[in-house]
């Protein structure tokens, strides 16, 4: 069984930021599978399908990304997931916007919702896809940056990128080995 988590934040005012493209990632990971975002629990909406015999979750966390790590721990309890089974997707402002980065563990950084997720599971060795959003030209503070919407001129950039990540765990869901899917996407 696997957990695929696309980070960002609930509310219809924060669709377009920075933070939520994890969300839209998620988004493209159901459709790629043909799932549906039909039911809320463990504080998220989920979609499930079952890919190759094994069933596939996809969460959108409804806590606020400052506080994911609640949801998440909640859906690995209750559906038992291993810790190498769980696959979280968000923005990185460590990373050129754009880009996409996939890694099978690593630390929070400067993730407030990667931060959660660690803390409350305890876990830190789970792979992970990085979306870059930073941007050399826009100098603002980065909460400000990343709670701002994506510019007009960057609306293709950025739906390519999530794409590209939700392809990523598409193909990690379907059991592609990590380091093929990370040799494929990794660029």
């Amino acid at each position: 069984m696997y957990l695929i988590v696309g980070l960002g934040n609930p509310e219809k005012k924060y669709e377009k930021t920075f933070h939520n493209m994890g969300y839209i990632a998620a988004g493209d990971v159901a459709e790629l599978l043909g799932a549906k975002f039909k039911k809320k629990e463990c504080e998220a909406s989920i979609a499930e399908v079952f890919v190759g015999g094994e069933k596939v979750i996809i969460a959108r966390p409804l806590t606020y990304m400052n506080n994911s790590g609640s949801a998440v721990k909640q859906l690995m309890a209750k559906y038992k997931i291993a810790e190498e089974n769980l696959l979280v997707i968000y923005d990185d402002y460590d990373l050129p916007k754009g880009k996409i980065r996939i890694r099978a563990s690593g630390s929070a950084g400067t993730h407030n919702g990667m931060r959660s997720i660690i803390g409350e599971t305890g876990l830190k060795d789970f792979p992970r896809i990085r979306i870059g959003i930073r941007d050399e030209e826009v100098d603002i503070p980065i909460i400000n940056y990343v709670l701002s919407e994506v510019r007009k001129e960057d609306y293709e950039l950025f739906a390519s990128a999530c794409h590209k990540a939700g392809e990523a765990a598409a193909s990690f869901a379907s059991g592609t080995r990590l380091e093929l899917v990370m040799g494929k996407y990794n660029g």
